[in-house]
Parts: structure tokens; C-alpha cells; sequence
């Protein structure tokens, strides 16, 4: 507020949040570089001149660009300056490196400001002492909003939700409902949901705003309000959660407890980060590197990666001792040898493109018990007919590569059996990984790239075998 008296009104912030980016929407390097002479400098004017008028976003790319000693500094030089909602928009790492650094009273004085859904954001990642001695420093309140809120499990809407919403009795009617958010202060600065509770705090339903806008003053809440027909459980999954925002174009929704008592709400700026990490979640996993961020350190990003990497090394083991079933007939047709690694290549790749389909399917929910055969046999006859594509063009390849229509033949045949396998694969793991309640985007990769590669092997070089009557 203090920044508002510095500024005559008709003069907006010194940086325009737009311009501090390029047109490749990365932080201009003469504002980083200016920044980072002001931090350098230990000039607190100019800090909070360019930094005031940015959005939360743009301090938090702007946290992310810096070093982290510069970060510490932006921080402590801003002090009660700095917007702590920021720190919602960075990487963990990134953020508890500057919480760390941070004595709890500060924080606890900065997290009264935050929305409780920002203020739990910041405060589940930190040790379970720091919490007791930040929320010990709360008003009574908000102390035991934010400790119900912790208190759901991880990746839950009750863990994502706002508790601060409006609610009503259904006899007030619409000239009280309107006095009351004109006067009280502590209500939530956006909102577009009324909603309507019993004595008991249990929910009844709900009044839309413009509903309340259209309505006359006399009329009573209950006349005119509506039944929350997708109130959320606390307990529901945030990726669930945001499914039914999805199904439902929703832009808040109701969160309940297992009394169907109104504990928060949900909006869709949550929802919408939720759907942006459950994405780059299953991204990350199927690349088997889990919760990795870009400000990890070496050797946490090492531990990160080592374990599905020792897996793959086990796997590659299967495949080269079936290599090994026929090292005679490698040795007999060499050729053999250097179109190896095409089959398997190929069909990985294929299995790829098929478990990546199903992976996202199985998430988004749009692959279910009810179409799950017809998906199959869809990918069955996808396999088929691009392993007889390749089969064609790669046969005929080498064919006349090693002038032998045995060779040509053979890796045409390996190829469809292959394609096929890589199809069936791709589709069938996750189906039953998911099934058996396991994630699949953890552990499809492996097992798809697995079979593809002993099926490849075995297709390509048993058939070599038996042709050739080599063993």
C-alpha cells in the first residue's frame, strides 16, 4: 500500500508486465540485468519501483531467472514489499530455498495476506516444526482454517481449496445477502458463487451472482437459489476434481467434508494449475525421471533418474541374452548383425506412439470398460497394417543392400511381427497396470520397450535360424 502513495495514480508501474518479456516470452535481458544491478547495488527504491507492478507470475519467472543468491537478496531487500502469492508460481526447490532463508515471523506475517489456497501452498512443503511455529503466530481463525486444510492428504481438493467463500441462511433475503458483502471485510477478493448453509454449516445450495444482480431486494435467498448438484468431497482427488470442472465447464465448485458440511471452495485458476501439473507429471514419469524440476540440483536430479535407469539396465539384459539364443547365426550371416537394431528400433518406437495414446487416455478417463476392446482392436489393426507398410519399404531395402531376397524377406516378416507385438504391447501394459491399480505412466515405458525389443530379436534372428538352419 505504502507503494501507492510513491505513485501519482495516472502513472502505471515503471515495467508494464508485458514488456518484461520478449517475443519468445522469456525475461528481456536488459530488466534482468537492471534488476540485477539494483540487487547488486542494494538500491530498494528502484527494486521496488520495477518489481511492485508485477503480476505474481512475472515475479515468479523473474525469481526463477535470477541466481540464487540474487533471489535471497531480491527478497530480503524487498522485504514486507515482496508479494509471497510469487512464490506459488516458481519450482519447489526455488521456493523452499527462499523460505528456508526467511525467519518464521516473517512468514507467518506474510502469510496472513495470501489466500488460504496460496497460504496452504506454502506452507505443506515445510517442515512440520516450522508449520506449528508459523500457524502458532496466526490469529485463532485463520490458524485453524489453514490447519484443516493441511490436515487433508496430499493432491487432494481439500488440500487445493479456498476457505475463505461466502455463505448465507436461506431465509436472509437478496438486499441483506448484498449489504452483508458491502460491509464485511473479510470476505474473498473474487468470487462468483453465493453460497447457502443450515445452522449446521451443511450445504444447501447455491446462488450465482448475476442472479443476485437480477433479483429484487425483497426476494429471499432460498427462492432463488439453485442445488449444488457437483459439490466436491475434500477427500477427492485434484486430478478427479478437476475432471468434473472439465466435464462440467464449472468456474468454482463447492468443497464438503463427510458431513456435507461447507468447508472451501474450488476455482478454476486452481483447477487449472492442477491440470497443468497432472500433465507434466505423467510427462515426466513416462520418461521415467518422477518429480524432477529444472532447479533441482546434480545430485538430486542423479538420484532422480538412477532407479528406472537400473531397470531399463535389467531389461536390456533379457534382450541380450536372447541375442545370445543365436550368436551361431550371427556369426553365419553378419548382415543379420547390422539390421538388428532397425527391428527393435522400430517396433519401440511404435509401442511408443501407442502406450503414449493409452497412458493419456487412461488419465483423461476417455478410455474405459465400455471401449477398451475397441481401442484394442483399433491399435491391433494399426500395428498390422503400418508393420506391412515397413515391412515392404524395409525389406525391399535390404534386400538390395545385401543383394539376398532370404535377408529382404526375413526382416519384412520380423517387421510385421514386430509392428504387431509393439501395438499390442503399447496398449495392453497400461490397460492392466491401470487395472491392477498401478501407475501406468510410471512404468509403461520399460515394460512396452521390453517386449519390443525380445519380440524384435526373437522375430528377426529365430527367423534367420530357421531359414537359414543355423544355430
Amino acid at each position: 500500500m505504502e507503494n501507492q502513495h510513491e505513485t501519482p495514480p495516472e502513472s502505471g508501474p515503471a515495467v508494464e508486465g508485458p514488456e518484461i518479456y520478449d517475443e519468445d516470452g522469456v525475461i528481456r535481458s536488459p530488466f534482468l540485468a537492471h534488476i540485477g544491478a539494483a540487487i547488486a547495488d542494494r538500491d530498494t527504491v528502484t527494486l521496488k519501483q520495477e518489481v511492485s507492478g508485477l503480476h505474481q507470475s512475472e515475479l515468479g519467472d523473474l525469481l526463477e531467472a535470477l541466481m540464487p543468491e540474487q533471489r535471497r537478496a531480491l527478497v530480503g531487500l524487498l522485504g514486507k514489499d515482496f508479494d509471497f502469492s510469487s512464490l506459488t508460481e516458481v519450482d519447489e526447490a526455488i521456493r523452499l530455498y527462499i523460505v528456508d532463508n526467511l525467519p518464521n515471523q516473517q512468514i507467518a506475517e506474510a502469510v496472513q495476506e495470501l489466500d488460504s489456497d496460496d497460504a496452504v501452498y506454502i506452507l505443506e512443503d515445510l517442515d512440520q516444526e516450522d508449520q506449528e511455529e508459523i500457524l502458532a503466530q496466526l490469529p485463532f481463525t485463520e490458524r485453524v482454517r489453514l490447519r484443516r486444510s493441511l490436515a487433508y492428504p496430499e493432491e487432494t481438493a481439500g488440500r487445493r481449496m479456498q476457505t475463505e467463500f461466502v455463505a448465507v441462511p436461506p431465509f436472509w433475503t437478496v438486499g441483506q445477502t448484498i449489504d452483508y458483502m458491502r460491509e464485511d471485510q473479510d470476505l474473498p477478493e473474487r468470487f462468483t458463487q453465493i453460497f447457502v448453509i443450515d445452522p449446521t454449516f451443511k450445504l444447501l445450495g447455491a446462488v450465482d451472482l448475476d442472479q443476485i444482480l437480477r433479483t429484487k431486494r425483497g426476494v429471499k435467498i432460498e427462492d432463488i437459489m439453485h442445488e449444488t448438484r457437483y459439490a466436491i468431497p475434500a477427500t477427492m482427488d485434484q486430478e478427479e476434481a478437476a475432471r468434473e470442472f472439465e466435464q462440467y465447464d464449472l468456474l468454482s465448485a463447492a468443497v464438503v467434508d463427510e458431513n456435507e458440511r461447507l468447508v472451501g471452495v474450488l476455482t478454476i485458476d486452481d483447477v487449472v494449475d492442477v491440470i497443468q501439473e497432472e500433465a507434466e507429471e505423467d510427462l515426466m514419469r513416462m520418461g521415467g525421471v518422477g518429480d524432477e524440476e529444472l532447479s533441482d540440483t546434480v545430485a538430486a536430479t542423479s538420484r532422480s533418474r538412477v532407479p528406472w535407469l537400473a531397470v531399463n539396465l535389467l531389461t536390456a539384459f533379457v534382450a541380450a541374452s536372447v541375442i545370445s539364443l543365436f550368436d551361431g547365426t550371427i556369426e553365419h550371416v553378419v548382415a543379420l548383425a547390422i539390421l538388428m537394431p532397425i527391428v527393435a528400433g522400430m517396433g519401440g518406437n511404435a509401442g511408443s506412439q501407442t502406450m503414449t495414446v493409452t497412458v493419456r487416455g487412461l488419465a483423461t478417463k476417455d478410455i474405459d470398460v465400455y471401449n477398451a476392446s475397441r481401442v484394442i482392436r483399433r491399435e491391433m489393426a494399426v500395428g498390422f497394417i503400418n508393420g506391412i507398410i515397413f515391412a515392404t519399404l524395409i525389406g525391399t531395402v535390404a534386400g538390395l543392400w545385401f543383394q539376398s531376397v532370404e535377408i529382404g524377406c526375413i526382416i519384412a516378416a520380423a517387421m510385421v511381427v514386430n509392428m504387431f507385438a509393439a501395438a499390442l504391447a503399447g496398449i495392453m501394459i497400461p490397460i492392466l497396470l491401470d487395472r491392477f491399480g498401478a501407475d501406468p505412466a510410471v512404468a509403461s515405458a520399460v515394460f512396452v520397450t521390453s517386449v519390443t525389443d525380445v519380440v524384435g530379436f526373437f522375430a528377426f534372428l529365430g527367423l534367420a535360424a530357421w531359414w537359414f538352419g543355423v544355430t
